[in-house]
């Protein structure tokens, strides 16, 4: 429908009166409506990747010009282009790589951000939970659930780095954030190293066991059991025209996901296989474990190929299409809000040119 046509006269009134409103912190919602409720998602954030291999290097000087300890938390921020300054790799996720040298500790402290880390280099190095500590290995994921104390240390003999991802953002847009510092450096232990997987995966659960939290009481989910699954499950399933073969982290309690407002995910796509576009409504961040290719991403100014390998970090916004093309076999971590926005009522996805699913 065409906007009626208005005089001079008209438009003059109209702007004397929302000037005269303005004083008043008064603004008329048909002004800034279309831009306000979009008839689809517009997202600011850009497509974009981070080689590790030219990361690498600016990771490895930050260890050189200050302390774990100083620092708090030693990361470099992954910015998305499209969000500059907001320290947000989608609009409600933020992203980091942090660096962890050997005899470090990252000082205890806990808030109400949920955050994960997903191992991308070394081994031996620990992070310890509301009393239990897990040691790491590349490829695992590991949770800090909302306002738990936690801590981290490197007793091996090699740098450790992985990649972080809490949603900052989206606390930070409820007005609930919080934060506190524990007065020593590493916290009491009050658990034995891993008991937690000893106690809960497996597919079993201590009988009269009862969870309160709405996060999974496992902490480390191992990268070598989850690559055997993948392998083992390949077997038998059919593979996905869009993803190949999905596999979410989950709360064993539930079922549910294995974080409260953040969704976690391992893959593993077919020798030189090319997935039929999709897109959903939850900015996808990935990190490569094996395997090199291309995802190319649908954007209005045209499509954007991202070359990935092992270790690289990348991002496809909300409501881009997108596909993967992989030299080889290839298996990709990746983690989005879709835990929260399904919870909310207010995902949807839509696989190649097929109809948008979600919420009606």
């Amino acid at each position: 429908m065409e906007a009626p046509q208005i005089s001079p006269a008209e438009q003059e009134a109209r702007q004397d009166f929302y000037n005269t409103i303005d004083r008043q912190s008064l603004t008329p919602l048909w002004e800034v409506l279309a831009g306000l409720v979009t008839k689809e998602p517009v997202s600011q954030a850009k497509p974009h990747l981070w080689k590790f291999a030219e990361v690498r290097p600016h990771v490895l000087k930050a260890g050189s010009l200050i302390t774990a300890e100083e620092a708090e938390r030693r990361v470099l921020i992954l910015e998305n282009p499209g969000l500059r300054g907001e320290s947000r790799i989608t609009q409600s996720l933020y992203a980091g790589l942090q660096l962890i040298l050997p005899g470090e500790i990252a000082p205890a402290h806990r808030h109400t951000a949920s955050a994960l880390r997903f191992i991308v280099e070394g081994s031996g190095a620990y992070t310890a939970v509301d009393g239990e500590k897990t040691i790491m290995e590349e490829g695992d994921f590991v949770i800090t659930p909302p306002w738990a104390w936690h801590d981290h240390g490197n007793d091996s003999d090699r740098p450790m780095i992985w990649l972080d991802g809490l949603d900052v953002p989206m606390v930070n847009s409820f007005d609930t954030s919080f934060a506190e510092n524990l007065a020593e450096d590493e916290q009491q232990l009050s658990r034995p190293t891993d008991w937690s997987p000893d106690h809960y995966s497996h597919n079993l659960l201590p009988v009269g066991y009862e969870n309160a939290k709405n996060y999974s009481p496992i902490f480390n989910y191992p990268y070598a059991r989850t690559r055997e699954t993948l392998y083992r499950m390949a077997k038998y399933e059919e593979w996905d025209p869009c993803h190949g073969l999905k596999l979410q982290y989950t709360n064993p309690v539930d079922g549910g996901y294995a974080m409260p407002t953040i969704a976690t995910f391992m893959q593993l796509l077919p020798n030189g296989t090319t997935t039929t576009p999709y897109r959903s409504t939850d900015g996808m961040v990935y990190s490569p474990v094996e395997g090199t290719g291309r995802t190319v991403v649908r954007t209005p100014a045209g499509d954007v190929p991202l070359a990935w390998e092992p270790k690289d970090v990348f991002i496809v916004p909300s409501w881009m299409p997108h596909h993967h093309e992989c030299d080889g076999e290839a298996v990709l971590f990746s983690f989005s809000d879709r835990a929260a926005q399904r919870k909310l009522g207010i995902w949807r996805e839509q696989r190649g040119n097929g109809p948008v699913s979600g919420p009606h």
